[in-house]
């Protein structure tokens, strides 16, 4: 522990500092954010840790209140110590040990006191700037304060997604002589932004501390991109199983046995999203399938709720073999087959062991009088789209959000771009109902069905690639 590199994160009063902690950390639980000023007290400290490795130690402090009359008070303190000491100079940070030292740091400045404390005892600082505030006096004193420390300082721009006064903020660095700046917004950071603030972090260590932050740098984008796929793998196998499930009934049980499906999917929706929201360590009320909205109303009024299909601009009633369900997300086949029955006997025992196997039990059901239901395209569809926008939600969520993934834009969702690739994958997954586990046989390990769920995972990441940039 003693070995990890220390940050220390430093600043006025509400700019974004613990946002920032928990955005690098991703801990949405770290520290407390509020509108109420100072709302941190005392100092906290929490382990950076990437791909499994500790490699730093990050500091929240308390914000500056009074910057202007701690540098009167230093320098009264620098005159009476001239006074006692003529011949003796005094450089800024004696200057500061003076103070930790006086009365006034434990009563008048203790705020002041515990983050100037921290910054000595710490390998740099980050000074987070508010970029929709002025460049006033009083942040201008407040690093001349911390300068002081004689410790490598990166000031980091915080809320500029809209712009703010980042001009007017780089002249006033510059005059400074902090010209290394870092520009990331703790609710919605650029691409890459957090590699770049490290980077520019790095440039500012001496060359023994450097080789750790970037190795760090590197381990970090690793992590990245197995989560993505990682997320993109869990979408995948919900698809997989929703299409491939498939229920034989007799037609006076369709009511009973389209109730049932209906729920099963919903629950497997639901675990998918749980299971993504715990990948990227968000909270589980984070995004609620009957919450996350649509951009004219709300996602899961109903999964299989024709309104719901025709706001997403989907189909309804597209699918394989469309039945009186057909709209309300199952397709009904009698036995899947249009053939005479035969017919479809020859073409099975002309077929081979393929033919029979995907068709035989299909062949069986009708021959017994049993229909089958399966997920319409359209219901497999809107799975997609929901799942493709939660993704790209979740790529781009910072563990400083407090507000539920917002509704998606129209051209977010891109709804073509995503269902188009994948109706292919979804005809294939039909025909081999033992890959669902929604299904009372299954069987979920298999070179074929692997293969599969690995194309549509990779069809998944490149449209959350090509979304996020």
């Amino acid at each position: 522990m003693n070995d990890l590199l220390k940050f220390v994160v430093v600043g006025h009063t509400n700019v974004g500092k613990t946002s920032l902690l928990r955005t690098l950390l991703r801990d949405s639980k770290f520290g407390e954010v509020s509108d109420r000023p100072s709302t941190t007290r005392h100092v906290e400290g929490a382990t950076l840790t990437v791909g499994g490795e500790q490699f730093a130690t990050l500091f929240d402090t308390p914000g500056l209140e009074d910057a202007s009359a701690l540098l009167d008070y230093l320098e009264d303190l620098e005159r009476i110590e001239r006074q006692k000491h003529p011949n003796q100079r005094i450089d800024a940070p004696a200057r500061l040990e003076l103070f930790l030292g006086s009365i006034e740091a434990r009563q008048r400045f203790e705020q002041e006191a515990k983050v100037i404390r921290q910054l000595l005892a710490s390998d740099a600082g980050l000074y987070v700037i508010d970029a929709r505030e002025p460049a006033l006096a009083k942040y201008r004193e407040e690093l001349e304060v911390l300068s002081g420390c004689g410790k490598p300082l990166l000031p980091v721009v915080n809320f500029s997604a809209t712009g703010g006064r980042l001009e007017e903020w780089e002249n006033a660095l510059a005059r400074l002589n902090l010209h290394a700046r870092a520009v990331f917004d703790t609710i919605t950071p650029p691409i890459d932004g957090e590699r770049h603030l490290y980077e520019s972090l790095a440039l500012l260590l001496d060359s023994k501390q450097r080789p750790a932050l970037e190795q760090a740098v590197s381990a970090l984008e690793k992590q990245n991109g197995k989560r993505r796929q990682s997320a993109a793998l869990l979408v995948a196998e919900l698809l997989v199983d929703c299409a491939a499930a498939r229920h034989s009934v007799a037609p006076e049980a369709e009511e009973e046995a389209e109730a049932k499906l209906f729920v099963q999917v919903r629950e497997r929706e639901q675990k998918c999203v749980e299971a993504l929201l715990d990948l990227y360590a968000f909270q589980a009320d984070d995004a609620r399938l009957h919450t996350l909205p649509l951009s004219e109303g709300r996602w899961g009024d109903d999964l299989f709720n024709p309104e719901t299909l025709r706001a997403l601009g989907i189909r309804v009633g597209s699918g394989m073999a469309a039945g009186a369900l057909a709209g309300a997300g199952i397709d009904v086949m009698a036995g899947g087959l249009t053939l005479g029955t035969a017919t479809a006997i020859g073409a099975l025992v002309g077929g081979g062991a393929q033919t029979v196997r995907n068709y035989g039990s299909r062949l069986l059901n009708k021959l017994r009088g049993q229909n089958e239901l399966t997920l319409s395209d359209s219901v497999l569809q809107v799975l997609a789209v929901r799942q493709g926008y939660l993704l790209q939600a979740l790529a781009k969520r910072t563990h400083a959000a407090t507000s539920r993934i917002p509704p998606p834009e129209e051209a977010d969702v891109a709804r073509s771009d995503i269902t188009d690739p994948l109706q292919s994958f979804f005809k294939q997954a039909r025909a081999y109902p033992e890959w669902s586990s929604l299904n009372e046989e299954h069987e979920l390990e298999g070179e074929s069905r692997d293969a599969l769920v690995g194309k549509i995972a990779s069809s998944l990441m490149a449209f959350s690639a090509d979304a996020t940039q």
